[in-house]
């Protein structure tokens, strides 16, 4: 209980800060009558009152949550956000298939996922992201190693 009040008040704290650097923000390019200012305030605004909800509500609000954290499900989760850190390290060298494929395969074989059906999944998934950021959504993405075989 007092953990979650310790957090939600610095992640209010957080939420004020950017909504202080958003409040400075201007666009080079003003492609909406109002500008990109207006949405982060308010995210950034609205997530600050809710963890100021979260961190100030009376206890008789609140029940005990037993989230069942058990050794080896904080050594999933550690390994998962490890996996996620190396992912943005390693994303544009080897470029976004290349990297979303060891991403997913890591945290498929920390799911206990049968290592060939995730390796499957992986490549699959994997091409079909680029196919639809690229051809359908017209973004950009790194391809690293490909870049002499795709693009």
């Amino acid at each position: 209980m007092t953990m979650e009040r310790v957090f939600s008040g610095l992640m209010a704290l957080v939420s004020l800060f950017l909504v202080y650097l958003a409040i400075g923000y201007v666009a080079p390019i003003a492609y909406d009558p109002i500008g990109p200012r207006p949405y982060p305030i308010l995210i950034f605004g609205l997530l600050a009152f809710l963890a100021l909800v979260v961190a100030f509500r009376p206890a008789r609000f609140t029940k005990p949550i037993d989230l069942g954290l058990s050794k080896p499900i904080i050594k999933n989760l550690l390994l998962c956000t490890l996996a996620l850190l190396v992912y943005s390290l390693i994303f544009e060298p080897l470029g976004f298939i290349v990297a979303t494929i060891l991403m997913f395969f890591a945290v498929g074989l920390l799911f206990a996922g049968p290592p060939l059906k995730t390796l499957i999944f992986s490549v699959v998934v994997s091409v079909a992201l680029y196919a639809l950021f690229d051809l359908g959504l017209d973004v950009i993405l790194p391809l690293g190693i490909l870049s002499g075989i795709i693009g």
